[in-house]
């Protein structure tokens, strides 16, 4: 009856929301607000939306927001509810959008989140981030059989699927084939962390956007998608420390909501002394897994991962492939040798050389240096970066070498990285250098 009662609640709550966007009064406001353009307001700055949007798969608001098809007792899918940290599935590829800062107007992005005239979506501005590693919220996937088929490998927790692209709905994602109608999506990365923060504001029950795996398009400003995100009313959290839950007008924050744990079980036991009766209590504290994470805290380095998640990068005469690994050199130089880009550069080579010293201000550099590469096959260049615990290395671990051309595009990559005070893998270890 308690979950059926909080599942209701829930339920009540979406068709709230959308009685409360549909009021003239809301219509006025909206007309009010900075940057709007009356009840058919956009996001500020032209995008290659088109008309149509198809927000999911199926795509039927209905289906997604009867509790008979919640992804958790809390809430629908485009809810981003997270009860764990295992929720969070490791992927590699891209392109995909960063929403994780998304909703303000302020700032020296326009990263706004505007909600559409009818309150079921807003439309956010968001980094487009073009290669990278990044992570799924498992309960926020948007097409339904590839949530399925995810739950079915990986687990109702994700935990079974630790692994980079280990999980179906990576591939879905790389391969653009998640949702119709567009070949980008929004996912978390650590990518921003160093310029843009990380941390964690609670917010009470109120409207905010559900941005994980929702459709992006991209804009006519570099580096900037436009997401089509659900909207959903219930207590959340925002990315960033110290933040106003509020935002006014028309803005909603993009934000994800992770519960508190259950409160510790409390064990009576009895005991008799004489003639009188007495209870003791105790509490037993909760297992640390089952403590939820708003962020991935995956429980070893994933390789190419930025921030403090990342595995090192390699370290000459000291890493070195394990005894017993499986990898297999010569497929790993064969993936690095045939993922060529139209002129001819190997990308793989180009990619480790950038990826892994790359921030928030070279997006375009990794554009470049990883184009094409979400398309080739790098199984055992992630087979053997994951056996020894390494970054943007599999080329030194099976000592692959990179043609002439390639070289070129290396150096090249390299100076551009530290024009902009990026001190590039070369700089490090003295690998990936290239030639001038």
């Amino acid at each position: 009856m308690a979950l059926m009662r909080r599942r209701t609640a829930h339920a009540a709550g979406i068709s709230r929301l959308g009685a409360l966007r549909l009021t003239p009064l809301w219509c006025l406001l909206l007309v009010a607000v900075t940057f709007a353009t009356g009840c058919g307001g956009d996001s500020g700055g032209s995008t290659s939306q088109p008309p149509g949007i198809v927000h999911f798969v199926p795509n039927s608001h209905q289906f997604w927001s009867d509790p008979a098809n919640w992804t958790t007792t809390y809430g629908p899918a485009y809810a981003n509810i997270l009860l764990t940290g295992s929720n969070f599935l490791p992927c590699r590829g891209g392109p995909y959008a960063l929403c994780y800062y998304s909703g303000p107007s302020t700032g020296t992005e326009d990263l706004s989140c505007k909600l559409t005239p009818n309150g079921q979506y807003a439309n956010c501005n968001c980094f487009t981030i073009p290669y990278g590693v990044y992570f799924v919220d498992i309960n926020a996937i948007l097409n339904h059989s590839v949530y399925e088929a995810t739950v079915a490998q990986c687990g109702s927790d994700g935990s079974r699927c630790g692994t980079i692209n280990s999980a179906p709905v990576c591939n879905s994602v790389n391969q653009g084939t998640l949702i119709p109608g567009t070949g980008l999506y929004s996912a978390f990365s650590f990518d921003c962390v160093p310029t843009n923060g990380i941390g964690q504001t609670n917010c009470g029950q109120a409207p905010y956007v559900g941005c994980m795996t929702a459709p992006c398009f991209k804009t006519d400003k570099p580096g900037i998608s436009n997401c089509s995100c659900p909207a959903f009313d219930g207590p959340y959290q925002v990315g960033q420390n110290g933040q106003v839950c509020s935002l006014g007008g028309d803005l909603v924050w993009s934000a994800a909501y992770a519960p508190p744990p259950p409160p510790p079980p409390v064990t009576v036991s009895p005991s008799i002394a004489g003639d009188t009766l007495s209870l003791s209590s105790s509490i037993t504290a909760p297992a640390a897994n089952t403590v939820p994470a708003a962020v991935p805290s995956p429980g070893t380095c994933l390789p190419d991962a930025p921030g403090g998640v990342g595995c090192p990068l390699y370290v000459p005469g000291t890493t070195t492939l394990p005894v017993g690994s499986g990898v297999d050199c010569a497929k790993v130089c064969d993936e690095y040798n045939t993922c060529q880009q139209s002129s001819g550069v190997q990308t793989g080579y180009t990619c480790d050389a950038t990826l892994c010293t790359d921030q928030c201000n070279d997006r375009d550099l990794l554009g470049t240096a990883c184009s094409g590469l979400s398309k080739c096959d790098v199984s055992e260049i992630i087979k053997a970066e994951t056996a020894a615990s390494c970054s943007c290395c599999a080329s030194q671990l099976c000592g692959c070498t990179a043609t002439p051309k390639t070289d070129v595009a290396i150096y090249g990559l390299n100076q551009d990285q530290r024009a902009r005070s990026i001190v590039p893998q070369c700089d490090i270890n003295g690998t990936l250098c290239g030639s001038p």
